[in-house]
């Protein structure tokens, strides 16, 4: 068995998260915890508790954008 790779999808088109979901969570070893529809939003994820190995992550979004969003990750959770 594969350890499970926890991801947060995040991009300001619910399609595009809605597509992103079902690819990923075709495979075994993905666990999608949760989405976002700005930078702003992983943050308050992140925050919350959600402990994601990887954030994809859209690079134009509203509020943050992911250029935005990397660097505050890394400033605050590294």
């Amino acid at each position: 068995m594969n350890p499970t790779i926890k991801i947060i999808i995040a991009d300001d088109h619910h399609l595009v998260r809605k597509g992103f979901r079902a690819l990923l969570e075709e495979l075994d070893f993905v666990e999608v915890i949760g989405e976002a529809a700005n930078g702003q939003e992983v943050l308050n994820l992140l925050r919350s508790g959600k402990h994601a190995q990887v954030v994809l992550v859209d690079y134009e979004m509203p509020v943050l954008n992911g250029l935005e969003t990397v660097e505050r990750i890394q400033k605050e959770f590294f």
